[in-house]
């Protein structure tokens, strides 16, 4: 029952999401992998409604759950067949076992085949790598469509003498008429592979500093062509909105610059009047998207007077110390409604918890971004998207801590 109420207790953090779920024994063995359109709704299901005596038994001895999220599903369908793969679930049975689902096949040829097969033969012998299996045949033929548009590859088993219909259509870089040399085709084969392990990330960074590297080369062609496959990546998105996430995330990691898209950001903000029913207020984002199951608020208990910095290094401590204490995942970015003097009350807070988590602050008034360790404050002068994603969470933030602040005051006053 325990292992039940804990599970529970996870599912209503899962965001509503595509994604891969992974349910887990007591020794944290992995027992059962699953995709979803939206995770919460999915893994909700296996607690609302009556099960079949297979998933019961799985459910009985599930003690954990984790969970990946994914920009589509079909990305999640991705995700799926390769962890099932690494991990061998026990109820994975039919994904595991059966040879009949189709792979992804990519050749070890000086420039590699992609192509599709029905099962892994002389798989010790062969060389090649291999995506899958994956359960749905409609899912991967729309999946390697995309790759085709994006990337292009060699889909034909013997190299022709001149290029065929692929190749006139972009859809081929053509290798058979001396178009692309070896070492670039094999970055694209690489690039592949990062799209078929769901590394997104990382893919979009290999793509700008490989972008940024035929520029510097007066490549331009090839420039061209790595933006076009940046674009496509965002635009493969599950919705505009999720697309314009990916954009904003890539801004803002420029903006900051660190080492990856802050995918997870975290905002807070302090809501008082004359220093009455003082609180604070944290919302968080997951890719763009408010993780509302993530929200948290903080009624001030060891500031009495008017003092927003004491108030900020408060809510700070208690956040993020008790994030340590549960071993919780941490955020990839944290930002403070407030200018410099906020930013180095929160500053000081990580510094004592010895967290390096990037941060910044954003004024209301200019909508100056102070970011730490700069001496100067960011200046907007346009609208971009690293701007409009800071906005938009900025006053989301507000806008939370005010309505709690006004929650307070009407039980002050009213007792309910």
């Amino acid at each position: 029952m325990g292992n039940f109420n804990k599970l529970k207790k996870k599912v209503s953090a899962l965001p509503e999401a595509p994604g891969v779920y992974m349910f887990k024994d007591g020794a944290g063995k992995v027992i059962y992998i699953g995709k979803a359109k939206s995770l919460k709704k999915r893994v909700q299901s296996y607690f609302n409604r009556a099960l079949d005596a297979k998933t019961q038994v799985m459910i009985s001895k599930a003690a954990d759950l984790d969970f990946i999220a994914t920009p589509s599903q079909s990305h999640a369908e991705i995700l799926e067949a390769s962890l099932v793969r690494r991990y061998l679930p026990q109820y994975n049975i039919d994904l595991r076992d059966d040879k009949s689902f189709p792979w992804i096949r990519i050749s070890a040829d000086e420039f590699p085949v992609v192509s599709v097969c029905r099962r892994k033969k002389q798989e010790a012998k062969d060389k090649s790598f291999f995506s899958g299996p994956y359960t749905d045949p409609a899912g991967l033929r729309q999946a390697i469509r995309l790759i085709r548009k994006i990337f292009g590859y060699r889909s034909c088993k013997k190299m022709p003498r001149k290029p065929c219909l692929y190749g006139r259509l972009d859809l081929c870089p053509a290798p058979c008429a001396g178009i692309v040399t070896a070492r670039a085709y094999r970055q694209t084969i690489a690039q592949i592979k990062m799209f078929l392990g769901s590394r997104y990330e990382e893919l979009a960074d290999t793509l700008g500093a490989q972008m940024t590297q035929a520029a510097l080369e007066n490549d331009f062609e090839r420039a061209a062509c790595l933006r076009d496959r940046l674009n496509a990546l965002s635009a493969l998105a599950s919705s505009p909105e999720h697309a314009a996430g990916i954009d904003e995330s890539e801004g803002l990691k420029v903006l900051l610059k660190i080492d990856k898209p802050p995918l997870r950001i975290e905002a807070l903000d302090i809501s008082n009047m004359s220093g009455k029913e003082a609180c604070g207020a944290m919302v968080s984002f997951l890719r763009g998207r408010p993780d509302k199951n993530n929200y948290r608020r903080f009624r001030i208990k060891t500031v009495s007077r008017i003092d927003d910095y004491a108030m900020t290094r408060e809510v700070v401590l208690r956040r993020y110390s008790r994030l340590l204490r549960e071993k919780a995942p941490l955020p990839d970015f944290i930002l403070i409604d407030g200018g410099k003097g906020h930013l180095l009350a929160a500053q000081k807070e990580l510094e004592r918890l010895n967290l390096d988590i990037p941060l910044a602050a954003i004024a209301k008034a200019e909508e100056n971004l102070y970011i730490k360790n700069r001496p100067r404050p960011v200046k907007f002068r346009t609208d971009t998207p690293a701007l409009n994603l800071i906005r938009r969470i900025r006053d989301e933030a507000h806008r939370f801590a005010v309505s709690y602040h006004h929650i307070l005051r009407r039980k002050k006053v009213i007792g309910k």
